[in-house]
């Protein structure tokens, strides 16, 4: 490099100059248009609404597949329906770490005691969908089947009902959607009512 050399300060040919300006993010006036509108960033809401939709965005149920029902369960956590889209997708392995009871298919008498085991062992606030005909109200065993409960509710208090026989994956997102309404608009703490209280006490089985 000689002494005489120079940096050349004209732009090549071709050269757009308001390239320059694309890195001028413009970062002070941003700042006091922010300043500015104080009353425009805030949100208010209570506690329970904040909690409230933190839980109806990050439901997970438990992993609990009866019978025929829970085909249509697993088919709507798959990629076709993505049961995931709704913060649903994270089906736990253990009822501690769940919040959701999705009972999909038939309860039998014998099932019964581990059912009402399982959802003792939720933590609270926890909820329960009745998927399909059979879970609902006994569906074709209604009559004769004497070693089916004749409705998930006499054992567990049902939050969404889903009727179907069995119902189509696209029917258990509605009624996850109408489970995240109903969570949405919470208040407190949820109780069963009595009479599912009662029967449940009726129930034999033992606490571990």
């Amino acid at each position: 490099m000689t002494d005489n050399y120079k940096e050349s300060t004209t732009p090549p040919e071709g050269y757009d100059p308001l390239r320059e300006q694309m890195l001028d993010f413009h970062v002070e006036e941003d700042l006091a248009k922010v300043i500015d509108s104080d009353d425009k960033n805030f949100i208010l809401t209570t506690v329970d609404q904040l909690f409230n939709w933190a839980r109806l965005s990050s439901v997970w149920p438990v992993t609990f597949g009866l019978a025929c029902c829970a085909i249509e369960m697993m088919a709507a956590s798959a990629t076709r329906y993505d049961i995931d889209r709704f913060g649903a997708g994270a089906f736990r392995a253990t009822p501690r770490q769940a919040d959701l009871m999705i009972v999909s298919g038939t309860v039998t008498a014998k099932m019964a005691t581990r059912l009402r085991r399982i959802y003792d062992q939720m933590p609270e606030p926890k909820w329960v969908v009745a998927m399909g005909s059979c879970a609902i109200g006994g569906g074709p065993y209604f009559k004769y089947g004497y070693h089916v409960v004749k409705g998930v509710d006499y054992l567990v208090p049902v939050d969404v009902f889903i009727p179907g026989c069995p119902p189509r994956p696209e029917v258990l997102l509605d009624g996850l959607m109408r489970l995240q309404d109903k969570i949405r608009g919470r208040k407190g703490k949820s109780k069963p009512p009595v009479w599912v209280r009662d029967y449940a006490g009726k129930i034999p089985y033992v606490k571990r």
